[in-house]
């Protein structure tokens, strides 16, 4: 079969859609039942493709972006496809191809006062419409599905979940690492980034040599001036913020961090944590409902955003042997449920799936 993919989130500096499509096209190149199918990736410019493997693929290009480039160029890139894969929350509403859809998670609908009015107006109505005009729709956890169901209108039995998979970074002892907390991921206003940083601050004065590197880009609204917070934190000499940094540096910052904090209270999955835990470095999370059914025992909880809760967890797992151990041995257990091999192998069935029924 010919599968299409929108592929626009592989160009540039790919982060959260893009690197959860790289990592599916990264494993369809190691899977054999993936060979007999060729797969044509659709973007706006030329995007790179996974080489010396078994994946037959090609890519389409058609200048644009944004949503006309997804109404109207997208279905014309596909238009000879058995079925089209759209990763990132949103595809075409007129092409004749079926459609399966990845929607991470609706926060747009579960919180609207997170967006503008135009932003979230337009996320909102674009996703319902394409969740009801796909064949199927993936998500990536069980407190998602109920989510899209409650809020977008959808049968149960159309929403698959399927985890996305545990990324492979290098790992070292603890007596190579340093006292480094790290954050990394796009910085939205429910990720709490002012009260990270107040969290950090406090625990700072106790500990003179923590550090905080804060990687991702400022996505905030109403927009947060990050480096104004950090300025101003009274620990601005020991906070780093970068909006991007190269596979090859967050290797690096994975190898050397003792701790990764995650102060998030709405999220589908949540990548990064589940990255540091497989690098080795324990994770302190915000305990929600989708924190505890991916992560389970193999992380810190904080009950609520407060700066001296941060501080005192951050603390445990920096200064407790005992407490980082026992979250890293739970992480041996927890990390086995999720593989970028088994989630690329069930998206492969469910677009197959999705392509016979429509030529039935």
């Amino acid at each position: 079969m010919r599968i299409a993919v929108d592929g626009r989130e592989l160009a540039g500096q790919p982060t959260g859609v893009g690197r959860y499509l790289a990592e599916i096209l990264d494993a369809w190149n190691g899977l054999p039942a993936a060979g007999a199918h060729e797969i044509v990736i659709c973007a706006p410019q030329p995007v790179p493709l996974p080489q010396h493997g078994s994946m037959r693929a090609s890519v389409r290009s058609a200048p644009g972006g944004g949503t006309l480039w997804e109404q109207r160029a997208l279905p014309r890139l596909a238009s000879d496809a058995d079925v089209l894969f759209a990763p990132g929350y949103t595809g075409p509403l007129r092409t004749r191809v079926p459609m399966v859809v990845t929607i991470h998670d609706v926060s747009f609908a579960a919180h609207p006062e997170w967006f503008s009015w135009r932003e979230g107006t337009r996320r909102r109505l674009l996703t319902t419409l394409t969740a009801r005009r796909a064949a199927k729709i993936i998500t990536v956890s069980d407190f998602s599905k109920r989510e899209i169901v409650r809020h977008l209108g959808v049968g149960t039995s159309k929403v698959e979940v399927i985890y996305s998979g545990a990324t492979a970074w290098s790992t070292a002892p603890d007596a190579a690492r340093e006292p480094l907390v790290l954050y990394v991921g796009s910085l939205f206003n429910r990720r709490h980034i002012p009260e990270l940083i107040a969290g950090f601050s406090r625990l700072a004065q106790r500990h003179p040599d923590a550090r905080l590197d804060i990687v991702g880009d400022n996505r905030t609204r109403p927009h947060l001036d990050v480096d104004r917070l950090i300025a101003d934190s009274g620990s601005s000499d020991r906070i780093r913020a970068r909006s991007y940094v190269a596979d090859d540096e967050l290797a690096s910052l994975y190898r050397r961090a003792s701790a990764f904090a995650f102060v998030s209270e709405y999220e589908g999955f949540a990548m990064t944590p589940l990255e540091a835990l497989g690098a080795g470095v324990p994770v302190m999370l915000l305990d929600t409902e989708v924190a505890r059914e991916i992560y389970g025992p193999a992380a810190v909880y904080v009950a609520r955003p407060e700066p001296e809760l941060i501080a005192s967890a951050l603390e445990r797992l920096l200064h407790d042997p005992l407490e980082r151990r026992r979250t890293l041995d739970a992480a041996t257990v927890q990390l086995e449920r999720y593989s970028w091999r088994e989630c690329a192998q069930r998206t492969l069935q469910v677009l197959l799936s999705s392509a016979r029924q429509a030529t039935r």
